[in-house]
């Protein structure tokens, strides 16, 4: 009986060893695509050509209606069904609200997933772009809400 104990305790671990081991490799990956506020700042600043993409949720936007300026607010549900919506030929940053970027990590997954390979996501999000003392603009657009509103959860 304690042999197979000690065999299922061994598989266990195991499994969250492989797991763990592909979750640190996939998040350092991702890390590559990512940004940081002050790199943003200095791009948006230089002049060159960012498309920046809001994909908080609506109650995220509630708790703060603001964008940083220039951004397009686009529902993270429809860049996850359409990422062709996601221009192949311009740089695209993306940021939700969390400092944990929950939201635009798994916007960028599903758009590396299909081959886009100039998004990345800002570190930090929104709380990183204000705690750096950028300007924020007023959100005036309108939030629709779905019962189906999920995001997939990260693998």
């Amino acid at each position: 009986m304690s042999v197979a104990v000690i065999i299922v305790a061994i598989a266990v671990f195991c499994f969250a060893g492989i797991f763990w081991v592909k979750r640190t490799k996939n998040n350092r990956q991702l890390e590559g695509h990512s940004i940081s506020a002050e790199e943003l700042h200095s791009s948006i600043g230089s002049g060159r050509k960012v498309l920046i993409f809001d994909v908080r949720q609506p109650l995220d936007i509630l708790a703060y209606p603001e964008l940083i300026p220039g951004a397009q607010r686009v529902p993270p549900e429809e860049v996850l069904q359409k990422p062709s919506i996601i221009p192949k030929d311009r740089d695209v940053v993306v940021y939700c609200t969390c400092p944990g970027e929950k939201t635009s990590r798994t916007v960028l997954r599903r758009a590396l997933a299909v081959g886009l390979t100039r998004v990345r996501f800002l570190r930090g999000g929104l709380a990183g772009w204000k705690g750096m003392g950028f300007p924020v603009e007023p959100y005036s657009g309108t939030l629709a809400f779905s019962p189906a509103m999920t995001v997939p959860r990260a693998r």
